[in-house]
């Protein structure tokens, strides 16, 4: 069987749409849509451009939570809830390495000064099942 850390992996490791919420001014939730993946190391990243709500939101509190995975009940195997701290990179290495020709569509190129990266580094990753009522939690690098 493969290590939760795997597992959250290869859930995340696709272009997915995901779930984003971010803090407003007042203290209030806000989720959106965003499409991102992770890496290895388990940092997601997602395209803004740069004078979104969003942006400025992340910027005023870093604290953000995603949720992915699960498409539809009939077919959902897992799914994960994401607690993290939120940046926002206009670096031109992270903007090509996150490029992809779909972007075209709303943006000239990588180094569009409009086009910015959000990275998320999570704190804790919950991985659902519908085996299960209680998820199993990544947290700090290790399984709790």
């Amino acid at each position: 069987m493969s290590t939760l850390r795997q597992r959250i992996f290869e859930a995340a490791k696709d272009y997915q749409l995901m779930n984003f919420a971010t803090i407003t001014g007042d203290g209030r939730p806000w989720v959106r849509y965003v499409a991102g993946k992770a890496d290895r190391q388990l940092v997601f990243r997602f395209c803004s451009s740069i004078d979104t709500r969003k942006i400025r939101q992340v910027r005023e509190n870093p604290n953000v939570h995603l949720s992915l995975g699960a498409k539809d009940l009939e077919t959902a195997e897992h799914w994960l809830q994401v607690e993290g701290r939120a940046e926002v990179s206009t670096d031109r290495k992270e903007k090509k390495s996150f490029w992809f020709d779909d972007l075209e569509n709303y943006f000239s190129g990588p180094d569009d000064p409009d086009y910015c990266i959000v990275i998320v580094r999570p704190s804790r990753i919950e991985y659902w099942t519908m085996e299960s009522i209680m998820p199993e939690v990544w947290k700090a690098g290790r399984a709790v």
